[in-house]
């Protein structure tokens, strides 16, 4: 791993373990195992130390999106809400960590500009993918469906991660975007 992977992973334990409080350059040195400085080195500025962060982050779950299809055929709306409920699923166990964080760096782009342009910036790419699936699915509006989707899977994950609910299982997120897919992809009779 490269020095600015390993200092934005040791970033991550930190906000998920002790949230934004605990990120400090030097608990990254100590969490990386780093001599004292190198992130500061690295990231000399915090906006810079949570831009580096926000990017790995991204990276990291843009990993998830490795499953869509990228053909030209046009997905079932099935086939759509089994894919959209795998990454849901996936969001919630294995990748508990990078939401946990994500969720940290997402209040903190609340009240830091520069962050917040990095922040928008990754989830943009994130609501592309969703659009060119529900346009690829035959939605008849793929924007604004693309944003429904992405916020139906945020706020599912938000209860799941930080609100009272628990982690839906695959089966019932697979019912759950199912539904909602149907309402989307399906055109009205007149």
């Amino acid at each position: 791993m490269r020095r600015e992977e390993v200092i934005a992973e040791a970033a991550i334990t930190l906000l998920v373990e002790r949230g934004m409080r605990g990120l400090t350059h030097r608990a990254v040195d100590e969490a990386a195992g780093l001599p004292a400085g190198s992130t500061s080195n690295l990231a000399r500025t915090r906006a810079a130390l949570l831009a580096l962060t926000l990017a790995r982050l991204t990276s990291l779950e843009e990993g998830y999106f490795t499953a869509v299809p990228s053909s030209d055929a046009a997905p079932s709306p099935d086939e759509l809400a089994g894919l959209m409920a795998r990454l849901l699923h996936g969001q919630l166990t294995g990748g508990r960590r990078t939401t946990l964080a994500r969720y940290e760096l997402a209040l903190e782009a609340t009240r830091r500009p520069e962050l917040r342009k990095v922040y928008d910036e990754a989830g943009r790419r994130f609501r592309e993918v969703a659009i060119a699936m529900l346009d690829a699915a035959g939605s008849p509006d793929p924007v604004r469906h693309g944003r429904q989707l992405v916020a139906f899977g945020e706020g599912v994950i938000f209860d799941a991660v930080a609100g009272a609910g628990t982690v839906p299982s695959l089966a019932e997120l697979h019912a759950g975007m199912r539904e909602l897919l149907h309402g989307m992809l399906t055109v009205p009779r007149p």
